[in-house]
């Protein structure tokens, strides 16, 4: 059983952080508890009571096109294509992102802005109940109750400020008053003011109640992630506070042996992931208590149909999304996350029969090339692979997913160490690569000043519409920005690296071109904008 067990949190916190009005409630909640009644008084309660107000980070990650899609779907690593016989055109919003023509009508701009305002919401409106006494805790428990959901709030505002920047930082759930727009500058010392302030009150408990919430380390993690953000989002860079945020989270790794990285490059993305120590937060899942149809469906996401009988999945998979070719041919081939974590050549049966395409009953057989975002067939591109997919699974994968992970706090450090002028970078990247070529150890050496040069990726429009070829060589530090994607693939993150490294507007890639450096925001939704005139729409759109 995981800690965090979601059908109980949704029980309970239904009841609990419900409306008051109700009159005549009989006392009959058979196991649950109304909130006048509620007085936690062991781990266990609190992080029940918590939990409602984590649910929308899975939500706005991982939910139909999330957060996971607006930072994969528009970078240089993924794209779904029109498939022969399956479809995937869907009025064309995944050209839209690929080729970042997106409108401020498009459901993938909107949901991203609602679904972690839901999670604001959810924090507010806990913590209006918790300073009403509505939920009764006090003294330390009060405290540190209080600054976890201080910072959890300010991790959903860590999504919000890397894709809309200038949002409303809305922090009193009883005001009614349209909220005030906040430049990006304010909202950025708004998160890292939170953050601050409140390390000081959680917990240090890496596991047990505090698995897949916000600790000390969670939140040093996220504070390093600003930093590291800063120079994009402020024009200021703040490398040196980024490497101390790492630090402490590194120094307690080593200390008490909560964290570190896993030999096994596959362990923080196997089913039962959660005792993996690279994962320093998490968003848990078990396809029996979240119920969500595109809770977490990478899985159906990215295969055949015919994979069905290699898997036995309950449902047939869909086969959308496939890496882009070029970002499979940076790989070095020998490169163990290039064999594990994507699914390519020939597909078989759970008994090891040659699958054959539905559609002409030739082999079903994963080749890297894909024509065209408007053209491909059903097994043109590699697939994801990088979550395992559970033998007999359903439409959602049980998988916890790893938002957090100790190998990004190395690589942060790497960074900020390079881009400060430091030494140091190189071995801490070798470290990271060492698990991905142990069959070769000396090709997982890196130095600092390798790192320092220019991408290996093969930059261009690439597609049978348009050849041009760019390279990678001119991108500043770009081999840095080669290794975070090998790293980290498939996790919901490309945009922002590649922002970070003056990447994601000026380069061309598969179907898609150079875009205006507008796009290195997404708009504020139009459907948004029309319930709030004190908002203004972020330059470009």
């Amino acid at each position: 059983m995981k800690y965090f067990n979601i059908f109980k949190t949704l029980c309970l916190t239904a009841v609990i952080l419900s409306s008051m009005s109700c009159t005549d409630l009989k006392d009959e909640s058979f196991g649950s508890i109304v909130s006048s009644q509620y007085v936690p008084k062991t781990e266990a309660d609190i992080s029940y009571l918590v939990n409602a107000a984590y649910i929308p980070w899975r939500q706005t990650m991982l939910l139909w096109q999330g957060v996971v899609r607006s930072q994969e779907l528009s970078a240089d690593q993924d794209v779904i294509p029109a498939r022969l016989g399956i479809g995937w055109v869907d009025g064309y919003i995944y050209k839209r992102w690929h080729q970042h023509t997106w409108t401020t009508e498009d459901e993938g701009v909107l949901v991203g802005w609602e679904r972690t305002f839901d999670g604001v919401t959810a924090c507010n409106r806990v913590l209006s109940q918790i300073e009403d006494n509505v939920i009764n805790v006090q003294g330390e428990t009060r405290t540190r109750l209080i600054s976890e959901l201080k910072c959890l709030r300010a991790s959903y505002y860590y999504i919000l400020i890397d894709l809309y920047g200038n949002v409303p930082v809305i922090t009193d759930f009883k005001d009614v008053d349209l909220p005030e727009q906040s430049t990006r500058k304010q909202v950025f010392d708004f998160i890292v003011s939170e953050l601050k302030e409140n390390i000081p009150n959680l917990s240090e408990e890496a596991r047990g109640y505090y698995y897949a919430r916000i600790n000390k380390w969670v939140a040093h993690t996220f504070l390093a992630k600003m930093y590291l953000n800063s120079e994009v989002w402020t024009g200021e860079p703040r490398w040196e506070e980024c490497i101390a945020q790492c630090d402490a989270v590194i120094n307690h790794a080593k200390e008490s042996g909560d964290y570190g990285l896993e030999a096994d490059i596959n362990a923080p993305f196997v089913t039962a992931n959660e005792n993996s120590k690279e994962i320093i937060f998490a968003l848990p899942f078990d396809e029996v208590y979240v119920t969500d149809w595109n809770a977490f469906d990478f899985h159906l996401y990215t295969l055949a149909p015919e994979n069905q009988a290699t898997y036995g999945f309950t449902d047939r998979p869909w086969g959308g999304v496939c890496a882009i070719p070029q970002f499979i041919k940076s790989f070095d081939p020998e490169d163990k996350r290039l064999a594990d974590w994507y699914i390519q050549g020939q597909q078989y049966d759970a008994s090891g029969n040659v699958l054959l395409r539905s559609s002409d009953g030739k082999p079903l057989i994963y080749s890297v090339d894909v024509p065209s975002i408007d053209a491909s067939d059903v097994d043109d591109g590699f697939r994801w692979g990088k979550f395992e997919y559970a033998h007999g699974i359903t439409n959602r994968l049980s998988n916890d997913f790893p938002m957090l992970r100790y190998a990004d706090v190395i690589m942060m450090k790497a960074e900020s160490l390079m881009r400060s002028g430091k030494p140091g970078a190189g071995a801490l990247v070798s470290e990271v690569r060492a698990r991905a070529f142990q069959d070769n150890p000396s090709k997982a050496v890196v130095t600092d000043e390798q790192l320092m040069s220019g991408s290996v990726y093969d930059y261009g429009r690439r597609d049978d519409v348009k050849t041009s070829t760019e390279g990678g060589a001119d991108i500043k530090y770009g081999r840095f920005l080669d290794e975070l994607g090998w790293e980290f693939c498939q996790e919901g993150r490309r945009r922002q690296d590649m922002i970070r490294f003056n990447a994601f507007t000026t380069k061309s890639w598969f179907s898609h071109d150079k875009s205006d450096a507008n796009k290195n925001l997404y708009p504020i939704p139009n459907k948004v904008l029309l319930t709030n005139s004190k908002l203004k729409q972020n330059p470009g759109y």
